[in-house]
């Protein structure tokens, strides 16, 4: 292995020192694996990037699971409410992984000013709301204060705020229809305190965060009585999993719904980003792999002397093959080495700049260009295509094997 390894060395010097054939060839072989790595970089940074930001946003309103009373048919307002005393609440214990069990309400009304009016579904939250993952949405004034006494502090989102006129400090009135539509409905006034902006707009249009007692009283509610929990998870891995655990832990008369299955089309629509990054990856191994193999083909009918010199002296046909393999890994590790540098350079200018921006921000409920990589992804992607394009140049590597010392010593 020593002399294999010492030939292919003088084999790549030999190459630089002088002027050859597949001097050109082996440098755009270079730098086609070079650009595959960033591409394939680039497009698993952000296919990742853009499915953890746009499920964070889902998760942030609903949390990762809902339990509530069956008798509410997964309807969007509460209608039977859930008692607070549960084995549950206010830790769930009994599971592992739950990161936060929060108590909630809502109630649909409409928004009425002097110059329009719009329809909301109210989300009543409490003092044990976890407003921090909400934090980094909030585009104007201040979250909501709902520790203390009752008070009509909302939280509107831009949208809404938008079509209705309104702005952070401004009052305005709230309408709540009752069941009965022969009952006068329930009238609220209600001021801005702050204005969010999630980019989800199936969800920014009707929400407005308020005071969930408003909803309790609203309802003739007892003070330990809510519309539905919301449980976050330590990990949206095991959503699946925990979702089946949390069901088998509460009470018979209660349903448990993820975010899944509640939000499936925007789900099913960020799924189809592991099809596209892998068909990024497999047109770029495949196009790295085909300039490998005609880099390796000219260099080795650059080099038919020295071959068949080396079967003169009695070097077997798989141990010529291995100079030439070792001579390829080192091209493809050269490839490695800058595209990984390229293309992670890039990935955290925008991570951290976040230089590039959706044209129409709507389409992809963001409006920068999300990235995210870890280091077993790295490490995983380039020990496969220095595998692959090693597996793709096995078979013309076999070209040496039907080559004569005679006529090799002979060739020009």
């Amino acid at each position: 292995m020593n002399l294999e390894y010492f030939i292919a060395k003088r084999l790549i010097r030999g190459g630089a020192d002088k002027i050859s054939i597949s001097a050109p060839i082996i440098k755009i072989a270079i730098v086609a694996i070079a650009l595959g790595i960033v591409m394939m970089l680039i497009a698993i940074a952000t296919g990742n990037g853009l499915k953890i930001k746009i499920r964070e946003k889902v998760t942030a309103f609903n949390g990762h699971i809902q339990i509530y009373n069956f008798d509410n048919n997964n309807s969007d307002v509460s209608v039977v409410p859930v008692s607070l005393e549960q084995d549950f609440y206010p830790e769930f214990n009994s599971v592992e992984g739950v990161a936060h069990v929060q108590a909630v309400a809502s109630k649909g009304g409409v928004i009425r000013t002097e110059n329009t009016f719009e329809g909301i579904i109210t989300k009543g939250v409490g003092k044990d709301y976890n407003w921090s993952v909400l934090e980094e949405y909030l585009v104007d004034g201040k979250l909501p204060e709902y520790g203390g006494e009752l008070n009509s502090q909302v939280l509107m989102s831009r949208i809404m705020a938008n079509r209705l006129q309104l702005k952070t400090g401004a009052t305005f009135f709230a309408v709540f229809f009752k069941d009965d539509a022969n009952k006068i409905p329930n009238q609220r006034k209600f001021e801005i305190t702050g204005i969010y902006d999630s980019g989800l707009e199936e969800i920014d249009e009707i929400t407005l965060f308020v005071d969930i007692r408003h909803i309790q009283r609203m309802n003739k509610w007892e003070p330990n009585q809510v519309g539905n929990f919301e449980v976050f998870l330590d990990d949206f891995d095991a959503i699946e999993e925990k979702t089946k655990e949390i069901y088998g832990k509460t009470l018979s008369d209660l349903d448990t719904e993820n975010i899944q299955n509640k939000y499936y089309k925007i789900f099913e629509w960020i799924g189809l980003f592991d099809f596209n990054t892998a068909l990024i990856i497999g047109i770029m191994i495949i196009v790295a792999g085909i300039n490998m193999i005609t880099a390796l083909l000219v260099l080795i009918l650059e080099r038919t002397q020295m071959i068949g010199i080396l079967k003169a002296l009695g070097s077997s046909n798989w141990s010529i093959r291995k100079v030439f393999l070792y001579n390829a890994t080192y091209l493809i590790g050269i490839g490695l080495l800058w595209g990984n540098s390229i293309g992670l350079g890039i990935i955290w200018i925008q991570s951290t700049f976040r230089l590039f921006r959706f044209p129409n921000p709507k389409e992809y409920h963001i409006e920068y260009i999300p990235v995210h990589i870890d280091f077993w992804t790295v490490i995983l992607l380039n020990i496969g295509v220095l595998l692959l394009c090693l597996l793709m140049l096995l078979l013309p590597s076999y070209i040496i094997t039907k080559i004569t010392p005679v006529k090799a010593i002979k060739f020009e």
